[in-house]
């Protein structure tokens, strides 16, 4: 059977062509944003909008690998092994070969971060050529993500917890240099050991050990929480050999607290948990919010700022949500509590945006935040 006669096209297929592009048209900025917790490596590359903001949904990366952790902090190497392919990958599939800034948001930076600050800045200049980059520790990026460059207070709550506020500068007269409420304020985030109260890990500690004293027929013992507790992990002698040697102790301890929140309607120990958790919770945000409202004295407008909950944490729900926003309420009157808008990958972002547009607004101490 003979083919039939070529047809001429239509006159429409010839617009199916990708378009020259327009040399009068402004050119695309792209900004690259890194998440580095104990989860694994995330990145995010989006175009940047005219007034700093991301300006389309950004394409992403993930590897559940995390960043592997040495005698001198964060390992620098490891972390470019994984990020440096990645970012090129974006970078070819966005149609572009550089960014013009990158923020690399980190758990532990502060602390924890030298070899970062030592060779990120010229390995990611040479590698993707930013004009700016962006250094932070994950709580930065986290209260960026939920709250973008506003007045406030985050509470970031997972097998840890953390509060971080600012007031960007907002008493009158003052930038974030001069106002002592202008600069961060962090609030606990000291580990499990030291800290991180209300956290996962200390929910989880908690009701294991009220499931101990039920165990041992101590008073203050759930016998609710011990159940759970033998459903989890065996026999309860079993339980300190299972746990003291593990280096991942205070994820451990967390993966009890949901068993908490499980009780808490019959259990009035596992409720207590709970409402100690929240107070911790309020507390930390009462410290970190900027200029907060003394007891009884409501606070208003959009200057006062907002306060915002985020973490893995606070999906157990209302048996730990509902608590956390009573003692809010009492403890910061009129300030409201939002919906984080974005997690931390979203904060690094918009920090990498706001770079690339010369309109980044948060207080650079060069610890939590350092600009290079």
């Amino acid at each position: 059977m003979s083919a039939p006669d070529p047809q001429p096209a239509p006159a429409p297929a010839a617009a199916s062509r990708a378009p020259e592009p327009d040399p009068r048209a402004p050119a695309v900025h792209y900004a690259l944003g890194i998440d580095s917790g104990g989860s694994g490596v995330r990145i995010a590359l989006g175009p940047v909008g005219p007034r700093g903001a991301p300006a389309a949904e950004p394409l992403t990366w993930h590897s559940p690998t995390p960043a592997l952790v040495g005698e001198r902090g964060i390992d620098a190497a490891g972390l470019l092994g994984q990020v440096l392919p990645a970012a090129q990958r974006l970078l070819r599939q966005a149609g572009t070969e550089r960014v013009a800034a990158v923020c690399v948001g980190a758990a532990g930076m502060a602390s924890l971060g030298d070899d970062l600050r030592a060779h990120l800045p010229a390995a990611l200049a040479d590698a993707l050529g930013p004009r700016r980059l962006a250094l932070a520790a994950d709580g930065v990026t986290a209260y960026v993500g939920a709250l973008g460059q506003r007045p406030g207070a985050v509470v970031a709550a997972g097998t840890g917890m953390i509060a971080l506020g600012t007031g960007l500068g907002t008493s009158p007269g003052t930038g974030p240099g001069d106002d002592p409420h202008g600069g961060w304020r962090r609030v606990d985030g000291w580990g499990h050991l030291l800290g991180d109260c209300g956290g996962g890990a200390w929910i989880g500690r908690a009701g294991l050990e009220a499931a101990m004293r039920a165990h041992d027929g101590r008073a203050g013992g759930s016998q609710p929480l011990l159940s759970r507790l033998e459903a989890t992990f065996g026999p309860p002698e079993h339980l300190p050999g299972l746990l003291y040697p593990r280096s991942d102790r205070p994820a451990v301890l967390a993966s009890f607290a949901p068993e908490v929140g499980r009780c808490a309607a019959t259990d009035p120990v596992a409720a207590a948990i709970l409402h100690e958790a929240a107070d911790h919770i309020a507390r930390a945000a009462q410290a970190a919010f900027p200029h907060p409202p003394t007891t009884g004295q409501a606070t208003h407008g959009e200057d006062a700022g907002a306060l915002a909950l985020t973490g893995g944490l606070f999906r157990m729900g209302a048996p730990l949500v509902d608590p956390v926003r009573r003692e809010l309420a009492r403890r910061l009157p009129g300030v409201p509590v939002t919906e984080a808008a974005g997690d931390p990958l979203a904060g690094a972002l918009r920090v990498a945006s706001a770079l690339a547009a010369d309109a980044l607004r948060l207080p650079v101490d060069g610890e939590l935040l350092q600009v290079f």
